[in-house]
């Protein structure tokens, strides 16, 4: 795969920088849009804590079911188009939430707009794949991170004051605004995708192959179970920070809003890393890696139960969670053909969105009949054991791989 490239190096390709742009804008928005719609819920119409957290559920729902379903056709169908459509439709749809006032048309736009999603973030891996050169992919998803992770941590305080000066439409109309740029720009992109080496099969054949190669083939198997376990221990930790610094920490909400900002904060700086390991150490044990880090992260904020561990453990929990998806995301782009890459990361998006929701589901429950600190006893658990069989299995992985091309 060559050197990896820098940050500097790929953004002096017009295509990334383009694509950056469009994802900072973009992401920036829907961020706002989404904390303007939990205000909406919760100040507005007076909205219980279940009602408050369907906002989620109905963002990530249709990620988790539709994504394997959507990967088949963004394989099949003209990548530039599938994304401009992708925008556009959902630039029309976030503009319909100015005039909506009723939770359920809330809960179905979101819905509906999550359904887009499915197809837009396959076609924009798969753009990346083919409008960079392999020893840019790191740095790209890099770029991508760091966008929605400066989004993260700037639209929260943003979109508060949006909503208390101007109101919670004032976010919409931005975001609505956000896929219209983000359409205009990719409009200007040349995407030249490989033809099919293979005739399109039925709709149903399509998904078994990429689930096939997926099992198959080993490292892509670890990485997207790293992947989605890391993402089930986030949004467990993260569904019960709150209460965690309200019983354990004995604290303020302007702690727990510093403390997820300081989640943010690890992930751009251990983006600001990867470029550099990557450079000497393989990709899957940088996986290997975030997943110990991740799960030290989370021992450490449960273990002791203090301001510093917890602020170190968001740090590490961030810093663990770049190596683990940036680096899976772009060993998927290298690994895979490109007429299955659709799938392939269709299948990964649907598996972590999957992940997020059960963990939102799951994680109230379990701590309240076991406690929040065993729930993050078991979690870091989770996340070592996981790194431990991949410390085990990935150099046997590299070495057969080795025999198959000597």
């Amino acid at each position: 795969m060559g050197t990896p490239l820098t940050f500097s190096d790929v953004l002096r390709l017009r295509p990334v920088r383009r694509l950056w742009i469009a994802q900072i804008v973009s992401v920036f928005g829907d961020f706002l849009a989404v904390f303007a719609i939990i205000a909406v819920v919760t100040f507005k119409l007076h909205g219980t804590a279940t009602e408050v957290a369907m906002v989620l559920v109905s963002f990530m729902a249709p990620l988790a079911i539709v994504s394997p379903l959507a990967g088949v056709f963004v394989d099949r169908w003209h990548l530039k188009r599938t994304m401009i459509a992708s925008d556009l439709i959902r630039g029309v749809l976030v503009l319909a939430l100015v005039f909506v006032h009723q939770l359920y048309v809330i809960y179905a736009i979101l819905f509906t707009m999550s359904v887009v999603s499915a197809f837009f973030v396959p076609a924009q891996s798969v753009a990346v794949r083919t409008l960079v050169p392999m020893a840019g992919l790191m740095a790209v998803n890099g770029l991508m991170s760091q966008a929605q992770q400066g989004s993260l941590i700037v639209a929260p305080s943003v979109a508060g004051e949006l909503v208390q000066l101007a109101g919670a439409n004032s976010c919409f109309l931005y975001d609505s605004f956000s896929f219209f740029f983000s359409a205009a720009l990719v409009m200007t992109l040349t995407i030249n995708r490989p033809p099919l080496r293979t005739e399109p099969t039925a709709v149903l054949d399509s998904m078994r192959q990429g689930f096939g190669f997926i099992f198959k083939h080993s490292t892509i198997s670890f990485v997207i179970l790293s992947m989605t376990a890391g993402m089930f221990a986030m949004r467990c930790f993260g569904a019960l920070l709150s209460i965690y610094v309200r019983d354990v920490l004995h604290s303020t909400a302007a702690v727990f809003g510093v403390l997820n900002t300081l989640i943010g904060v690890g992930m751009i700086v251990g983006t600001q890393m990867l470029t550099r390991f990557a450079r000497r150490i393989p990709q899957q044990n940088l996986v290997v890696y975030g997943l110990g880090v991740m799960g030290a992260a989370v021992l450490t904020t449960a273990a002791f139960g203090t301001m510093g561990s917890a602020a170190a453990g968001m740090l590490g929990l961030g810093l663990g969670a770049s190596a683990i998806f940036i680096t899976a995301t772009t060993l998927i782009q290298h690994e895979t053909p490109h007429e299955l890459l659709g799938r392939v990361m269709s299948c990964l998006m649907s598996l972590v969105a999957g992940a997020q929701v059960i963990a939102m589901f799951v994680a109230g429950p379990v701590a309240e009949m076991v406690g929040i600190p065993k729930l993050y006893f078991g979690s870091a658990a989770m996340l070592a054991g996981i790194a431990v069989v991949g410390s085990f299995k990935l150099p046997k992985v590299e070495k057969a791989e080795a025999a198959k091309v000597g």
